[in-house]
């Protein structure tokens, strides 16, 4: 295929992804769902071209910048204060679910070398940052839960590479020294948390001598891949790297970044990151071809492949409710003991973090990166890819309706928010006020900007009484902004007719609309705030 070809595949590509996600919006489907399905059926299809996915292009490419945006807009507050649970799930969910699904790997294929089998849970056991990105941006969950889940995904790639490669080279050499393995994992995480650190305010200070948004967006991106590259040309976590990157930018952007590039830098990160992660699932499902390809020649297949992989898969899942509910067992003791230091454990909760667990773009190229020869390879391509199909289809499709039937929503959470978001406009309403008073008064007691003062006096006491009984306020709110959005479009036909009229120059009217852009993106967010939370 020629360049140019490759190129016009690509927009065809493009044409396919924006399909499928109107479809998936129309049918309520996960969006991964849609593209892995849609890349299947374009692999499946005569004339598509085969697909080989590089496994080390992959991870360069795509993974930096998608770690960076999630750790970049993730929850600091809930995140640090989940941090023990994080790191719970990240490494002991991980490392217990690689664990089984080696023994049953080997008991299922007793040929398999030890080695191996471990590798194959290596392969299969973290769930993906993407797809977990992807599976809960419409889910309406506790922020506990979506921290959990969202921290878990950032971190535990981490420990399932270093599981994969030792295990990797124990199959190799038969070689596996516990202690040092031990070892390497804390110089690994340790190693990346710390390169990944000084990369953060290391960019911070270049961030800060520049004056232009473009430039510092264009700087962010260079950081995430800077972060994950170079951590991984020292040998250490290029994963962890570029999440705490991507921490230090996201804790320092509300001061370091002005309000222009704060905007832009979230819409650049929003179209960013959609169309790598639509990408990225279309590749998955399109390299199905590959992986049938490489497992057509294997004899009996049924035997050798379809009870195996089976088998993986049931222990995949299994393994990590016994992890979630041993773990909320020993929760149970200890708070017996402590009941102020540990939340109550719940049945629910635990069942929906143990069924959401997408496996992605990880589990597949960790897969693909295999050296040929490797004891097990085909049946670790069959797992990889069969783990990735049952969990986003699966998994994935059945969340929302089993996040119902379990009556799990954020709707209490959200009357919290609510409730901090009227104090802090109240107190913002305050200092503002204080500062204008500051500014205003005069030498002789007087006032120097009286209209102004006046508008603030009556936002403080417009932001008091709405924060007093806010469910009754909020229709006037809704009101009032219906009509605010029918002034700014009437002032926008108006611009519009001038501009046709050749009275106004285009730079005015690309000035004035865009005034009246921010002026209706304010608006329709008031509009569009969730009302259940304001109940």
């Amino acid at each position: 295929m020629s360049d140019t070809a490759r190129y016009e595949y690509f927009l065809f590509l493009l044409t396919v992804i924006l399909i499928l996600e109107l479809l998936s919006r129309k049918l309520k489907l996960p969006p991964a769902a849609a593209f892995i399905l849609g890349g299947t059926g374009l692999a499946l299809s005569p004339w598509s071209p085969e697909v080989t996915i590089d496994p080390e292009l992959v991870m360069v490419v795509f993974l930096p910048p998608l770690l960076m945006s999630s750790a970049w807009f993730i929850a600091w507050r809930e995140f640090r204060k989940n941090l023990s649970g994080i790191l719970l799930l990240a490494v002991g969910t991980t490392t217990f679910t690689t664990a089984a699904v080696g023994v049953a790997a080997h008991l299922v294929v007793p040929a398999l070398p030890w080695a191996a089998c471990f590798t194959l849970g290596a392969i299969v056991s973290p769930p993906d940052a993407v797809a977990a990105e992807a599976a809960l941006e419409r889910l309406s969950l506790p922020g506990r839960v979506t921290s959990l889940l969202q921290g878990e995904s950032l971190l535990n790639d981490a420990t399932g590479l270093v599981l994969f490669r030792f295990g990797v080279v124990a199959a190799l050499t038969g070689i596996f020294r516990p202690l040092q393995a031990l070892t390497t994992f804390c110089v690994v995480s340790v190693g990346g948390v710390l390169i990944g650190l000084v990369v953060g305010f290391l960019g911070l200070l270049v961030i800060r001598r520049l004056r232009d948004s473009d430039m510092v967006i264009i700087t962010t991106v260079l950081l995430a891949e800077v972060s994950y590259i170079g951590a991984d040309h020292l040998h250490v976590s290029g994963v962890l790297a570029t999440v705490a990157t991507g921490l230090v930018l996201g804790w320092h952007q509300h001061r370091d970044f002005d309000a222009e590039t704060r905007l832009q830098s979230h819409a650049f990160w929003k179209v960013l990151v959609f169309l790598l992660e639509s990408v990225l699932f279309i590749l998955i499902g399109l390299s199905l071809r590959g992986v049938l390809g490489r497992l057509r020649g294997t004899p009996d297949i049924l035997h050798h492949l379809v009870y195996p992989v089976g088998i993986v898969l049931v222990a995949m899942v299994f393994s990590r409710f016994v992890w979630l509910f041993a773990s909320d067992g020993i929760v149970g003791l200890l708070r017996r003991r402590w009941p102020e230091r540990f939340a109550r454990p719940s049945v629910a909760i635990s069942t929906i973090m143990g069924w959401a667990a997408m496996r992605g773009v990880v589990t597949l190229t960790a897969a693909l990166s295999l050296p040929e020869g490797f004891p097990g390879r085909d049946l670790a391509l069959a797992c990889a890819f069969a783990s990735i199909l049952v969990t986003v289809l699966v998994q994935g499709t059945t969340l929302a309706p089993l996040i119902g039937l379990l009556r799990i929503n954020g709707a209490s959470e959200l009357r919290v928010i609510q409730s901090d978001e009227n104090r802090a406009w109240i107190a913002v309403a305050e200092a503002q006020l204080r500062a204008i008073e500051k500014a205003s008064r005069l030498p002789d007691g007087s006032e120097r900007h009286p209209r102004l003062l006046e508008q603030y006096r009556y936002r403080l006491d417009v932001t008091r009484q709405y924060a007093e009984d806010t469910a009754t306020h909020r229709p006037e709110e809704i009101a009032h902004y219906e009509a605010v959005l029918k002034a700014i479009g009437a002032g926008r036909e108006e611009i519009l007719r001038l501009h046709h009229a050749g009275q106004i120059h285009d730079r005015v009217l690309r000035e004035m609309e865009q005034a009246m852009d921010m002026q209706e993106i304010e608006a329709s967010g008031y509009l569009g705030a969730p009302e259940e939370g304001m109940a």
